[in-house]
């Protein structure tokens, strides 16, 4: 009999490390890789793994995810799929917003209907990876686990960066540190060496397990857990069910990345650019999914393009791109030059009338203008460069702000809908 499985994936919060790109939209509506949007990530795991009961808690900008989910997932009658938003509400009995990753669970019990013998699924939205879940699961049942962490393997060096467990060698939980500043709790929590052993890295690195945020829980557990007062399941309802349920550790061994900071999202786009990137979009068994937008070809005229992606509706006219990531609908105008530069695109194409009502305000069109040359930037949706425009955060402050423009962890950010005048050397 097939396991009913019930998917919730946690919108997270106001997703202030990756500003400004959450100013307008909540995390899992960032745009990634082109075509994408960061939200397709799990969603397109669950439904490789044949799981299409969903449900997506979020509170902060949700309109962009709205519309993005309902035009990209829309599942048949008889299938009984389906992906549904679940977004912070205020009650007679609760005005508070969602204190935590536990609280947003507990607070939308009430609306996800579940039998004695489910299993929930909990995921997180602002990751980057492709796992088998269908092998998740079935680790949980066989090793008849409580609940079920998916853990995924760390040098001891990063260990203060996550919550870390330590493991016996059935892959049972037998200690759980969110976070451990003391060396000595560091130190317990590395691997013994026939589990080392097992890790694809042949180095002599010693490895820990960090939590990767995804949970499987029975029922039984998660309501239980859930009638407290605990509001993290990271920070507080892990550690406490350590010793008094049965907790394991499910190790996945692959490319995994929180890319919930402006550094992290920017490399992790730039890496789709590689001959062979560790997270490969040209997978057709377990394929990412996304909205279909029906555009036409990229037409790039005599540009000289290196290790880049371009995405569908583009016009790029005599540019120079190094290690770039176009999204759709992106305009580059004549002998405009590029270098490790992820441009998220546009939301439409301008007509004629468009550009005359802009060159009366005397604003750019939509896109980069001649003559330009962007280095280690990400470029939001609908922003308007104009000509002779030289952008870099080299030499930029850490808070680095000039109208739609930003400097956040090294990297050259441009807002949503952000206009970059003529002649703007910085």
């Amino acid at each position: 009999m097939k396991t009913n499985v019930c998917c919730i994936i946690m919108g997270g919060g106001r997703g202030s490390r990756l500003y400004p790109f959450t100013q307008v939209r909540c995390k899992p509506a960032v745009p990634l890789g082109g075509k994408y949007r960061i939200v397709d990530i799990p969603i397109s795991n669950c439904l490789n793994a044949g799981y299409n009961k969903i449900y997506l808690l979020t509170q902060f900008n949700t309109e962009s995810l709205h519309r993005h989910v309902h035009e990209s997932y829309r599942f048949d009658s008889f299938g009984g799929g389906f992906v549904e938003i679940l977004s912070a509400e205020q009650t007679e009995s609760d005005e508070n917003w969602y204190q935590g990753t536990a609280d947003a669970v507990r607070q939308n019990l009430k609306h996800i209907p579940l039998s004695d013998d489910s299993l929930v699924l909990i995921l997180s939205g602002d990751q980057l990876y492709r796992m088998d879940l269908e092998l998740l699961i079935k680790q949980h049942i066989q090793t008849k686990a409580d609940v079920t962490i998916a853990t995924k393997a760390m040098p001891i060096s990063r260990a203060s960066e996550f919550g870390v467990m330590r493991t016996e060698k059935d892959l049972s939980v037998s200690a759980f540190y969110e976070k451990p500043k003391d060396p000595s709790v560091t130190q317990s929590v590395i691997i013994d060496k026939t589990l080392r052993s097992t890790l694809k890295d042949p180095s002599d690195t010693p490895y820990c397990l960090i939590s990767m945020g995804i949970y499987v829980f029975n029922v039984s557990v998660l309501k239980k857990v859930l009638d407290s007062k605990d509001k993290d399941f990271g920070k507080e309802v892990i550690p406490n069910l350590v010793g008094k349920s049965r907790l394991y550790s499910y190790i996945f061994d692959d490319y995994w990345e929180d890319i919930g900071t402006v550094s992290s999202f920017f490399e992790a786009n730039l890496m789709l650019t590689d001959s062979l990137p560790i997270f490969n979009f040209f997978d057709e068994i377990n394929p990412i999914y996304s909205r279909a937008r029906h555009l036409p070809g990229s037409k790039l005229n005599s540009c000289t393009v290196e290790h880049t992606v371009v995405c569908d509706g583009c016009i790029i006219s005599q540019a120079n791109l190094h290690r770039c990531v176009i999204g759709s609908r992106s305009i580059i105008r004549e002998n405009s030059q590029l270098e490790n530069v992820f441009m998220m695109g546009a939301d439409h194409f301008e007509s004629m009338d468009e550009m005359a009502i802009n060159k009366s305000k005397g604003i750019p069109d939509i896109g980069i203008g001649k003559n330009c040359y962007i280095r280690n930037a990400i470029i939001d949706r609908n922003a308007r460069i104009g000509d002779n425009v030289r952008l870099s955060p080299e030499g930029k402050s850490p808070s680095f702000q000039q109208g739609s423009i930003y400097v956040r962890d090294g990297v050259l950010c441009i807002a949503k809908n952000g206009v970059v005048p003529d002649n703007t050397i910085l």
